[in-house]
Parts: structure tokens; C-alpha cells; sequence
């Protein structure tokens, strides 16, 4: 496969590694994109698989890999470090040019915990990443606003809204959701229908980054790398905004 040679700093710095790689599979799905092919959906995944293996194979031989669209080998779970990739999170976003919310994730969980990660967007032209958090802009909507799924929201999620006085905004990639937060798209993104690992790890240690609280919807800690992938719920939002969320799911629902 034609791809650039890795930069010198990925080499020894994760956080540099893991926004090259997603930004590199970014570029590449885009341009397939333009092409036209008929099955974007089929095409967009396997290509971001390919991409991702090959550039973390040839920079990090000796981390184990957990992704989408890869065999689950468990024997990560006996490895200190750990890749957690979604070569292509909002297929349907993908295969619906020119909608710009769908997302390359790639996170490094390491001894326990999420240590670095980058989502890259390229419909809006940006790779976020811990090697250069993003700066959360101040809010400039009065009222709170919730990104949730076009397609599946939380059943509670219009009660919240009301209970908060918060507006909802829909849109496709978990990873969308949850940097529309860190872009004042959104302020607040909550997710209980149930997700994967790799469909939050690299947003969620981006927002981490960024300073926004991030957790499960009753405010518990997120767990990574572990024997299940399925992930119950996740809440991301401003700081001054987590109470009231977490405060709401305790009171109004519980699985």
C-alpha cells in the first residue's frame, strides 16, 4: 500500500503517533470518497482497517490492536498497551457526501487507562487530538444544547432536555457527537442506547483532554480494554453541565 513514510516524531510520542495515523486514514477515505464507488459503506471500512493496521504495525509492532472492523484477539487483555481504532465511525454519514459527521478514532489505552488519541474529521478539514487539545470555546448559546443520534436517541433524552432546558441537535459519528462539545457545536452529549469501545475511546480521551467531564451517564468511571467491549452509556459535556445530567439519569433512569 502507497503511504507515507511515519514522521520522526511519531516514533517515541504516542500522542503525535495516534493524530498521524487517524489524520493519514482521514485523508485517504476522503479521497475514496470523491471517487464514487458504488459500495462506500464496504469500501470506507475496509479501507480505514487496512490503512490503520498497516501504519501502527510499522511504528508500534509490539502493542496489541482492539478495532471495529478486526478480529478480537484477547489476548490484549494481558498486554500493557493497547490500540482501541475505529477505521471509519459513521459509515452512513460516509456514504451520504457531502455530510460531514463521521470520524477516524484511534486511541492507545496503556497500564489501565486511555493515555492518548486523535479523531480526525476530515469533512471539517481538523484532526483532534491530546498531542494539541482542542480549547473549548465559551459556550455562546444560552440554553444547553444535546447532541444526540439522528437515528436512535435515548428514550429519556427529550425529558432531559426539558428538565434542563436544553435544545437537541442530531447528528451521525459518536466521534462528531462527542468533539462537537469540545467545538461549542454542543454542550452536552449522552448516550445510553449502548456502544463499543472504539466507537468512544478516542473521543472520550480528547474531551478528557480538552478539560470536559467525561463518564458514564450516572457519573461513573469508563473502563477500556476490557474481556466485554460493550460500553452501556457515556455522558460528555461541559464541566458546569455534569451535576445536572448525572443528577437527572440517577432520578429518571436506570438499567
Amino acid at each position: 500500500m502507497d503511504l507515507p513514510a511515519a514522521p520522526d516524531d511519531v516514533f517515541s510520542n504516542d500522542h503525535r503517533l495516534s493524530a498521524w495515523a487517524a489524520t493519514v486514514a482521514g485523508e485517504r477515505l476522503e479521497m475514496l470518497r470523491g471517487t464514487g464507488h458504488e459500495d462506500l459503506k464496504a469500501a470506507g471500512d475496509a479501507l480505514g482497517q487496512q490503512i490503520l493496521m498497516h501504519l501502527l504495525a510499522s511504528v508500534r509492532p509490539d502493542d496489541a490492536v482492539l478495532s471495529e472492523e478486526g478480529k478480537d484477539d484477547l489476548t490484549r487483555l494481558t498486554r500493557k498497551r493497547v490500540w482501541i481504532v475505529d477505521p471509519l465511525d459513521g459509515t452512513r454519514e460516509y456514504s451520504e457526501p457531502p455530510r460531514d459527521d463521521w470520524a477516524v478514532h484511534v486511541a492507545l489505552w496503556e497500564d489501565g487507562d486511555l493515555a492518548a488519541g486523535a479523531v480526525a474529521q476530515p469533512g471539517v478539514s481538523t484532526t483532534f487530538s491530546t498531542a494539541e487539545p482542542p480549547v473549548v470555546p465559551e459556550r455562546s448559546s444560552e440554553r444547553p444544547r444535546i447532541a444526540v443520534s439522528r437515528t436512535r436517541p435515548p428514550e429519556f433524552v427529550e425529558a432531559l432536555a426539558e428538565a434542563i432546558g436544553a435544545d437537541l441537535v442530531p447528528m451521525g459519528s459518536a466521534g462528531a457527537k462527542v468533539i462537537s462539545v469540545a467545538r461549542d457545536v454542543t454542550d452536552v452529549y449522552v448516550h445510553a442506547g449502548g456502544q463499543y469501545e472504539w466507537d468512544s475511546a478516542a473521543p472520550v480521551v480528547v474531551a478528557r483532554a480538552a478539560g470536559l467531564h467525561t463518564s458514564r451517564a450516572d457519573g461513573k468511571p469508563l473502563a477500556y480494554n476490557q474481556a466485554d467491549v460493550w460500553l452501556p452509556d457515556l455522558l460528555v459535556c461541559r464541566p458546569e453541565l455534569a451535576d445536572a445530567v448525572i443528577s437527572f439519569v440517577r432520578d429518571h433512569w436506570s438499567r
